[in-house]
């Protein structure tokens, strides 16, 4: 068996340009037999990936991994008592030098996610990999090198791009039957509690092993009470609710746009209000991204809020003619300008079936999510992000002026003012934060003369857990 140590020294070789060696699909057992799968990440998602790939026909779950022991071993031995015998490893490395796994599925905090995958298409493995594709925009960009140069499947855990109703519902809206697009706006409307205060660093579950748990991200103690899933609310490892919750309806409401790239303008205005806590990320947010065609709108709301257009976490599409509002995953309702219910879309969708499909077939043009598209929503939450992190808070007042040309944010300040003031935060003495207005060129995925922000795209890396840049 290939050890941590040969792995990392074989990686090493391939990002040098000595690249491991591809074996031929009819090489693979899986392409006669079951689909080998192993799940990485077993707290959150991970319980999701387990139970649909346990359902589907010619795959088999053969080994599971996570860096925490107590939920690694459970999970395990559940999965045993219902007749499916697997195979557990704490270090991933250990699992990806295995020939005998055909597909990993990642579902690990999102700082891991284009190390592990771009280590899978270096070992020959196929990835379905759960949003968000990557902690940063450059990351995503190595992924979709390594797709390319190793031949290999990735599916993004996007799962509403499976949904048959709603790939109909867009193509309505772009057909025309509402006339001209005027904005698309995606909602996170999902109330989050604070994570509450800490006096110091947190102790780590003694069943955890840090070192691989921290990963790419620097090595510093935990701030926060509770170890599991409130990452996502730190820099270092999360990307808060826009890039956790929000990149569903991101990725929906830039396919109403048929948008295939980043947008040229980026502005954000938000910021952590209600309370005070350890966290770092905004659980109030509004972003415009500025596309020619359309604006593309995204509000997150994390205090409790009505909802908009009969939605909480949806899209809703705006106009000439009515709107199209999508208030879950798979349905999708058209309404005129008198608010008339015109037309229903409803279906079901298996993301990770079509994923298996293309492992068999591997027509990468028949994934419903293929990296390139995850990519571009994920930056779109990135971009946002930076934004947000490169700007200041500004008196209520003071903020409302500055944008005041920008009839998309003006309006949905206001509604996020009142909104807040319902909730008794007061804008004048908790100041939003006025993100910084980015220019970007799509084709570059660069920000026009803004060092600061073009420096948010990428991140430092903790030896020897180092993203490789692809050639």
């Amino acid at each position: 068996m290939i050890t941590r140590r040969t792995f990392i020294k074989t990686t090493a070789l391939a990002v040098a340009g000595t690249a491991l060696p591809a074996r031929s699909w009819a090489q693979v057992p899986g392409a006669n037999g079951d689909v080998r799968v192993a799940v990485i990440g077993l707290n959150s998602r991970g319980k999701s990936h387990i139970d649909a790939f346990t359902k589907l026909a010619g795959v088999r779950l053969v080994a599971l991994c996570d860096v925490d022991t107590a939920i690694l071993n459970p999970a395990a031995q559940s999965l045993r008592d219902k007749g499916h015998p697997v195979e557990t490893f704490v270090d991933v490395r250990e699992l990806l030098a295995r020939p005998d796994i055909d597909a990993i599925s990642i579902a690990t905090p999102n700082h891991w996610h284009a190390l592990l995958t771009v280590w899978a298409c270096q070992a020959g493995k196929d990835v379905y990999l759960e949003k968000p594709t990557c902690h940063n925009p450059w990351e995503g960009r190595q992924i979709i090198a390594a797709a390319a140069k190793y031949g290999r499947v990735i599916q993004v855990g996007a799962q509403c791009r499976s949904s048959d109703s709603l790939a109909e519902a867009v193509a309505w809206v772009r057909a025309g039957n509402l006339g001209r697009l005027n904005a698309v706006r995606g909602l996170c409307y999902k109330p989050r509690p604070s994570i509450g205060l800490t006096t110091g660093p947190q102790p780590v579950p003694a069943t955890v092993d840090y070192d691989l748990w921290v990963g790419p991200a620097p090595m510093v103690p935990p701030r926060r009470k509770m170890f599991h899933y409130n990452w996502h609310w730190f820099w270092a490892t999360g990307n808060g609710d826009i890039g956790n919750q929000g990149i569903h309806q991101m990725d929906i409401a830039r396919w109403f746009l048929g948008e295939p790239a980043l947008a040229p303008r980026t502005l954000s205005v938000g910021g952590r209000l209600g309370y005070v806590d350890d966290a770092e990320t905004a659980n109030s947010q509004i972003v415009v991204h500025d596309y020619p065609k359309a604006p593309l709108i995204f509000e997150v709301r994390g205090l409790p809020t009505d909802s908009y257009h009969g939605a909480k976490i949806g899209v809703v599409a705006h106009c000439e003619g009515g709107t199209v509002v999508v208030p879950t995953y798979t349905t999708a309702n058209a309404y005129d300008g008198d608010g008339k219910l015109l037309k229903s879309f409803s279906g079901e969708s298996n993301h990770y079936e079509n994923f298996i499909d293309v492992v068999r077939s591997r027509r990468t043009a028949d994934l419903r999510c293929p990296i390139a598209e995850g990519h571009v929503s994920t930056c779109l939450c990135h971009t946002a992000n930076i934004s947000h992190r490169l700007g200041a808070g500004v008196p209520q007042g003071e903020l409302r002026e500055k944008i005041r040309g920008n009839t998309a944010m003006a309006e949905s300040f206001g509604r996020m003012a009142e909104h807040l003031s319902k909730d008794g935060v007061d804008l004048d003495k908790t100041p939003a934060t006025l993100g910084f207005p980015l220019a970007l060129d799509p084709s570059t995925e660069r920000f026009i003369g803004n060092d600061a922000a073009n420096a948010l795209l990428t991140r430092e890396y903790r030896a020897p857990f180092v993203v490789p840049q692809i050639a």
